[in-house]
């Protein structure tokens, strides 16, 4: 009657969508000040104002086709050319409109490459941790996803490992730096052996980068992988920089240096349409290119990480010192990172298991959340961490 896969996909909850649902819930019962919900990465920066200043002055002043109309499917032609410009600006590249398709946000982005590039038998590799929609969107468009065992010390990559995973059937490899859950920005020198060993394979694999988090990063470079390698394709959103996860916006970088530029370039819009991606919207689009190149205000993110980082290695935990994005990832005061996320729940306390990550035996805490929320969880660590210890 219906698909299987899709009926499953769609009834079992993500355990992170779980977790939250579950806080909403006990919220009503105890008081929202009294639940400290670490599960969700949704900004809670506010949007700039030079966003909402730029979105009024077109609604108020452009044709109203211009601004609810369609675009071309890869985008409006004026807004592609306006942010190749600003990447060149920033990353010294020299892209031009026809390199950037405008997406509906990164999960648009990632999922337009991976039904782009894949075909029967194909394989795709990533790092964990890594991001958990990764493994659907993968077999979604019929390719196996294999996984590089986490390197927990400082969460940059297991080499040995990937080296172990690299067949023929290998098609691309997924990176996402700043890095969802770990907070690990990947190094110029993890960069750099990582594309040396795809050059040394002798045959075209593509390097699809997840970069939603590129403009959060704290006192550390953030390589741009085209500079270091061909056959990278760029997939950057706005929903974290410009705190718009709910408008969908962001774009595919596709460098005339990919391999066979026309066809993937091609396939990509193939994959967009098939995708039922019409065009990203075409008011947001607009919007996004009047802000190009604007920076924002990441202090409040990086001052919340310091604070619940520290606070948590006071009580007691391990955890690498995030570089990047808004997530901590601690280990887990038991083995059964499950078990352990439940029995915070005791003090209200909700955390993601690492396994979702691949990366059992941690969890991931949200810090993008209200300072006084953080600051009030510390003495609730510390029970849970002295619960342990008794």
């Amino acid at each position: 009657m219906v698909s299987a896969k899709m009926y499953e996909l769609g009834t079992k909850k993500s355990t992170i969508r779980t977790i939250f649902e579950f806080g909403r819930k006990r919220a009503a019962e105890v008081g929202e000040e009294n639940i400290f919900d670490f599960s969700l990465g949704n900004p809670n920066v506010p949007t700039p104002d030079f966003v909402r200043d730029a979105a009024i002055e077109i609604l108020q002043t452009y044709e109203p086709a211009q601004v609810h109309g369609y675009t071309v499917a890869p985008g409006n032609p004026k807004v592609r050319e306006t942010l190749a410009a600003s990447i060149n600006q920033r990353f010294g590249t020299h892209f031009a409109g026809k390199n950037l398709f405008i997406t509906s946000g990164a999960a648009a982005a990632i999922t337009i490459c991976f039904k782009a590039l894949a075909e029967e038998g194909d394989e795709f590799i990533t790092f964990a941790p890594y991001f958990p929609e990764y493994k659907v969107f993968v077999e979604s468009v019929g390719a196996q996803l294999k996984v590089v065992k986490p390197r927990p010390e400082d969460w940059q990559i297991d080499f040995d490992d990937f080296q172990k995973l690299l067949s023929p059937k290998t098609k691309a490899v997924i990176i996402n730096s700043p890095n969802n859950p770990s907070g690990a920005v990947y190094s110029k020198e993890t960069i750099t052996r990582l594309t040396d060993i795809l050059k040394a394979q002798g045959r075209d694999i593509f390097l699809i980068c997840d970069e939603p988090y590129r403009e959060l990063a704290y006192g550390v470079e953030v390589p741009y992988v085209p500079n270091f390698y061909d056959n990278a394709l760029v997939c950057y959103s706005y929903s974290k920089s410009f705190s718009l996860p709910g408008e969908r916006i962001g774009y595919i970088v596709v460098p005339d240096e990919v391999a066979d530029f026309e066809k993937i370039y091609g396939a990509i819009a193939g994959a967009a349409r098939v995708l039922t991606h019409v065009n990203a919207p075409s008011l947001w689009q607009l919007v996004v290119a009047k802000c190009a190149g604007k920076s924002v205000d990441i202090t409040p993110y990086e001052r919340n990480g310091k604070l619940l980082y520290e606070g948590l290695i006071a009580a007691g935990f391990e955890c690498v010192k995030p570089q990047g994005a808004f997530y901590l990832f601690p280990k887990a005061l038991e083995a059964d990172d499950y078990a352990f996320c439940e029995r915070a729940k005791k003090y209200d306390l909700l955390l993601v298991p690492g396994a979702d990550f691949g990366a059992p035996g941690y969890f991931r805490a949200a810090y993008c959340i209200k300072q006084e929320t953080i600051e009030r969880s510390l003495p609730l660590f510390k029970k849970l961490a002295a619960e342990y210890r008794g």
